[in-house]
């Protein structure tokens, strides 16, 4: 019986960009509704396939065999290669359905997945593939944050990049990657994301010592914002931080979010913590050095 009877909804982000993720992993299709883009942005399905070709499975040999084309329609919200202001409507179907493959999930909780804690709130689960909880969720973020991705370019000139710098045991040294000058090509450039050939070779071989044992490793990606406009961000329960937080907490299977120096900042006085602030040649107020991450008391 479900143990929990009200029904959070659970599936909306943002409050003036808001994103709506709607569909299962083995299921019609999957996608978004974004609503409060700005009217009269250049928008295609080209500048959304782009993210959800990396995003993509069945790219290499050390990511999920699905075999997917991820090919997606707009549905709504944009007109003559425009956005008209209204909510955008993205759609990816599902084209390799594979229910059978989790025939036996229907009599066994899957230990680290949401068989036992979906059954024990809604009293009803998706066997195949975990429904909303399977990663394929998350192509209607990928397609949303592609847009948001475009609008922060447009206005503020803003840059975001993400690169893998651990898996397993195997650790990207501090300072290996310059995050001035790192490159998307140079992330893109091997199957397992990471800018550093070396260490890349490293992960991939981490990666395939377990994949032939049936096993499978976690690791860590590291996200670079540069160019993001000052003052985002709003006290108390808004804070940029939090905001974040929240929503890279809320993908599947993360377990862990560190701004700056994170964890490591314990180690350290106070003292030895602080960012110097400094004014620099231009006259803009910066600091010496960034182990707040680039946030100031969560702004």
């Amino acid at each position: 019986y479900c143990l929990t009877e009200i029904q959070a909804a659970g599936s909306t982000f943002g409050n003036y960009f808001r994103v709506t993720t709607f569909g299962e992993s083995h299921g019609g299709g999957v996608g978004c509704i974004v609503d409060g883009c700005p009217p009269r942005i250049p928008l295609s399905e080209a500048d959304l396939q782009g993210d959800l070709d990396r995003r993509r499975p069945g790219q290499s040999r050390i990511t999920t065999p699905r075999k997917e084309t991820d090919t997606c329609r707009i549905y709504s919200g944009v007109s003559e290669g425009v956005t008209t202001g209204t909510p955008i409507h993205v759609l990816v179907p599902n084209t390799d359905q594979r229910g059978h493959d989790y025939k036996e999930m229907s009599i066994a909780y899957r230990p680290s997945h949401a068989d036992a804690t979906y059954d024990m709130k809604y009293g009803v689960r998706a066997v195949q593939g975990g429904g909303r909880s399977s990663a394929r969720e998350t192509i209607g973020r990928v397609a949303s944050g592609a847009i948001a991705k475009k609008i922060l370019k447009l206005f503020s000139g803003t840059e975001v990049l993400a690169y893998v710098s651990q898996v397993h045991q195997v650790v990207l040294p501090d300072g290996s990657v310059d995050h001035d000058t790192v490159t998307l090509d140079q992330i893109e450039s091997n199957i397992v994301r990471c800018p550093n050939p070396d260490y890349a070779e490293k992960m991939i071989a981490a990666i395939d010592a377990v994949r032939t044992r049936g096993n499978s490793i976690g690791g860590v990606v590291t996200c670079i914002v540069r160019n993001a406009p000052r003052g985002l961000g709003s006290p108390v329960f808004d804070k940029l931080e939090a905001e974040l937080a929240k929503a890279v907490m809320s993908l599947p299977a993360t377990k862990g979010f560190e701004f700056g120096s994170g964890f490591a900042g314990t180690f350290l006085t106070g003292s030895e913590h602080n960012d110097e602030f400094y004014t620099d040649e231009h006259g803009r107020i910066r600091t010496r050095t960034n182990r707040s991450g680039g946030i100031q008391v969560f702004i």
